[in-house]
C-alpha cells in the first residue's frame, strides 16, 4: 500500500464514523422516522390537492366543450349550477385535505392534542369575533349556491351594501366571493355576506322592452299597423328568431307627453339576450316608421346655427374709406 492510498483511507474512516454516527443518532433517527412521514404527509397533500383542482378544470371544460359543441345560445341553467357547484367542491376538499394533513402532522410530533383545548378556545373566540365577516361570507355562499340564485355565465346585478351595485357577468361562484366581469371588462369581486340583493338579468328567459315615442299628432292606427308588421318581420326573421321565445307584442300606449306618445313593445328572449333582441327590433322600428312618413317629434326641430349677416347688409350700415362700417347720427 502506497502513502497516499493509506493517508485516503485514514482520512475516509472518520468521516464514514461520522456519517454512521449521524444517522444513528437521535436527529438522524428522528428524520428516518418522524421526518419522513411528515415529508410524505406533505408532499402527498400537495399532490392530491393538484388532482383536485385539475379534476374540477377538467370537469368544468368538459361543461364548456358541451355547451360550444351544441347548437344552445346560452348555457343551460344545469349547467350553470354544476360548474358552480364543482368550484365550491374542489374548494372545500382543498380546506378539508390540508386540515387533515395539519392533523396527521400534529400526531406525528406528538403535540397533545388535549392540552391545548384552553388555548385553543381562547383562539377561537378571539378568531371568532375577528372573523364574523368570512364566516358570514361563507354561509352567504353556500345559500348562493344551494338556492341557485345565480351561476356561472349569469348577468346579475348585484347590489352591495352601503347602496353601492356591481352589474356583470359572473365568471367564478365560490362559498366566499362571486366575481363578476363588467361590459367594460373591468372585475368586481364581492364578498358573498355584503350581497344585499342580488337581481339575475338571465335566469330560465329575459324580456326585452322597446319604448318608441311617435308624435302626438301622428296617426296612432297606422303606427299600430307599422309596429305590428315589425313584430311579424321579427318572428319570421332566421337569425332573430333564434333568440326569441315568441313573437314581440306591441303593448300599446305607455305614456302621453306634452308632444308625444310613448308606444311600449315587449318580446321574451333567451337568457341574456335581451340587449341584443333590443337593438335589433329598434333598428327595424325606426326604419318601418320613416318608410311610413312617421317620424320622430324630433325630425325638423333640430336648430341650426344660421350665418351671420355682413355688416354692409344690414339697412343703415355705410362704409367707410378705411372699409369699416359707420353708425349714423341724429343731431
Amino acid at each position: 500500500m502506497t502513502t497516499s492510498n493509506l493517508a485516503a483511507t485514514v482520512l475516509a474512516y472518520p468521516m464514514a464514523q461520522r456519517w454512521h454516527d449521524f444517522w444513528h443518532g437521535e436527529f438522524g433517527v428522528w428524520i428516518l422516522t418522524k421526518g419522513l412521514r411528515i415529508a410524505l404527509l406533505l408532499i402527498g397533500g400537495l399532490l392530491l390537492a393538484r388532482f383536485i383542482n385539475w379534476a374540477a378544470q377538467k370537469f368544468v371544460r368538459r361543461i364548456d366543450a358541451e355547451y360550444e359543441e351544441s347548437d344552445q345560445l346560452v348555457r343551460s341553467e344545469s349547467a350553470k349550477h354544476r360548474q358552480a357547484v364543482a368550484s365550491v367542491i374542489s374548494w372545500v376538499s382543498v380546506a378539508m385535505l390540508f386540515v387533515v394533513v395539519l392533523v396527521e402532522v400534529s400526531d406525528v410530533l406528538a403535540v397533545p392534542i388535549v392540552s391545548l383545548a384552553a388555548p385553543a378556545t381562547v383562539i377561537g373566540a378571539a378568531l371568532g369575533f375577528g372573523a364574523q365577516r368570512i364566516v358570514q361570507d361563507l354561509l352567504a355562499g353556500f345559500f348562493i349556491i344551494t338556492e341557485k340564485q345565480y351561476g356561472f355565465g349569469d348577468l346579475v346585478r348585484l347590489t352591495i351594501a352601503a347602496a353601492n351595485e356591481a352589474e356583470g357577468t359572473v365568471e367564478d361562484v365560490t362559498l366566499r366571493v362571486t366575481k363578476l366581469r363588467s361590459s367594460e371588462g373591468e372585475m368586481y369581486t364581492v364578498p358573498n355576506g355584503q350581497i344585499v340583493k342580488s337581481l339575475n338579468l338571465s335566469k330560465d328567459w329575459a324580456r326585452s322592452v322597446v319604448d318608441i315615442p311617435v308624435p302626438a299628432s301622428a296617426d296612432l292606427n297606422a303606427v299600430n299597423d307599422v309596429l305590428h308588421e315589425v313584430a311579424d318581420k321579427a318572428a319570421d326573421d332566421e337569425e332573430l328568431s333564434k333568440l326569441l321565445l315568441d313573437k314581440p307584442q306591441l303593448m300599446g300606449v305607455e305614456s302621453i307627453g306634452l308632444d308625444t306618445v310613448n308606444l311600449r313593445m315587449v318580446a321574451r328572449t333567451l337568457p341574456g339576450k335581451q340587449f341584443e333582441v333590443g337593438r335589433r327590433l329598434r333598428v327595424r322600428v325606426v326604419r318601418a316608421l320613416r318608410r311610413a312618413g312617421v317620424v320622430t317629434p324630433t325630425d325638423g326641430a333640430t336648430p341650426t346655427v344660421e350665418s351671420i349677416p355682413h355688416p354692409a347688409t344690414v339697412p343703415g350700415a355705410e362704409q367707410t374709406p378705411s372699409g369699416r362700417p359707420t353708425r349714423e347720427t341724429t343731431s
